[in-house]
């Protein structure tokens, strides 16, 4: 591999952390949770206990005070060890900027240490049944009543949703406008006329919890507005580069340890008399793969670097996103194909990966999303008016 010299001998440190945390408190449990769909508040828990909730969050609101790699820290070793059920990232890095950078001083001192301690788990209700990634086009309204926002509607494939104590809901406060229409609320999940609806049973990440939620003539007070009315596009567009970045870093590092697993099965495995890492066809597979995926590596940590000095736009992220979660099911669907019908048992983590892997050529925005993203920089369309 070539040397990574992202991390510091403090980051490494924290990384020997978030190793024995996943030792002792995940992978020993996590076959248990993909039965019962979620994971316990426990983890959560224990997880604010050690420092590993809201790693990038300032100290004076009750987070770590750390840098982005000490969160692709603890995405890339969830990923490694295909721990798909606890949904850290989405919490800390994806939902808590939104917070922490367009929040009010009172929700930031409200909220914020309760999420870094694990005593509220938060989830981000977005995608709808009409449609995920068309945001501009949700129908879900918060209509302004005195002092309340009154909120009717419905989402669906919401990480967290049965689990949540917190929503930042994305509503149409303006119903008459797409983007400028769109408005952000945090919404308290004991709230009368909010109602969980079933969990969602998926091919993969089945220990993540993932629901329907329905609201229904839902009160919230006008001070739980995150920024501004009608802003909430423009607030959801400041994230999409560290949002695409997670995914790809999910994405790698997944891949590395699907190769390293495959590794060891080959050098063991016999058959007609010899080992399957004999076989030609085993090895130049496997040293295909082990060359994308390192190449994959070296962007991905490049795109962190960027990302560190604020210079990662969305369209270099939705590149970074497509090609590492293409790579990331393809390097399951041939590994896999090595373990022959042991590949196919649940039993075996390249079981779980293949399943696991085919979500995130979808979460975080489609592949198609992300390649009419990039098209449209290259090729920006011409407006004619007729």
């Amino acid at each position: 591999m070539i040397p990574r010299t992202l991390f510091s001998p403090d980051h490494e440190a924290f990384r020997d952390t978030v190793r024995r945390f996943i030792a002792e408190h995940v992978t020993p449990f996590h076959a248990e949770w993909e039965k019962e769909g979620q994971v316990p508040r426990s983890l959560w828990l224990k997880a604010g206990e050690l420092g590993l909730l809201c790693c990038n969050v300032p100290e004076e609101f009750g987070g770590l005070g750390g840098d982005f790699l000490h969160s692709a820290i603890l995405i890339e070793e969830m990923a490694r060890a295909g721990a798909t059920g606890p949904t850290f990232y989405l919490h800390s890095d994806i939902v808590a900027p939104y917070i922490l950078d367009f929040g009010t001083e009172e929700q930031k001192r409200h909220w914020l240490p309760r999420m870094a301690s694990g005593e509220v788990v938060v989830g981000l209700g977005m995608s709808e049944p009409s449609g995920g990634s068309d945001v501009q086009n949700i129908r879900t309204q918060a209509i302004a009543d005195g002092d309340d926002y009154v909120i009717n509607g419905q989402k669906v494939f919401i990480t967290n949703g049965h689990s949540a104590d917190l929503l930042v809901l994305a509503c149409k406060t303006d119903p008459k406008q797409r983007a400028k229409g769109v408005s952000l609320i945090l919404v308290e999940t004991n709230r009368t006329g909010f109602t969980r609806g079933r969990k969602l049973e998926k091919m993969g990440c089945k220990a993540q919890d993932t629901s329907e939620l329905f609201f229904a003539d839902l009160r919230v007070p006008r001070t739980n507005l995150l920024g501004s009315e009608g802003g909430g596009f423009g607030i959801l567009m400041t994230q999409l580069a560290q949002e695409r970045l997670v995914q790809a870093i999910r994405g790698v590092s997944s891949a590395e340890a699907a190769l390293e697993w495959t590794r060891e099965y080959v050098a063991d495995r016999k058959m007609f008399g010899q080992t399957l890492a004999d076989f030609q066809n085993t090895r130049f597979t496997l040293a295909d793969l082990h060359a994308q995926v390192l190449s994959q590596r070296v962007f991905v940590d490049r795109c962190i670097e960027l990302h560190l000095r604020g210079e990662l736009d969305a369209v270099d992220a939705a590149a970074c996103k497509l090609v590492t979660t293409d790579l990331q099911f393809k390097v399951m669907d041939q590994c896999l194909q090595f373990f022959g019908g042991w590949g196919y048992m649940w039993e075996y983590p390249i079981a779980r990966a293949f399943a696991d892997a085919r979500m995130c050529r979808i979460g975080g925005g489609t592949a198609e999303v992300m390649k009419q993203i990039i098209a449209n920089s290259l090729l920006p369309k011409v407006r004619r008016d007729s």
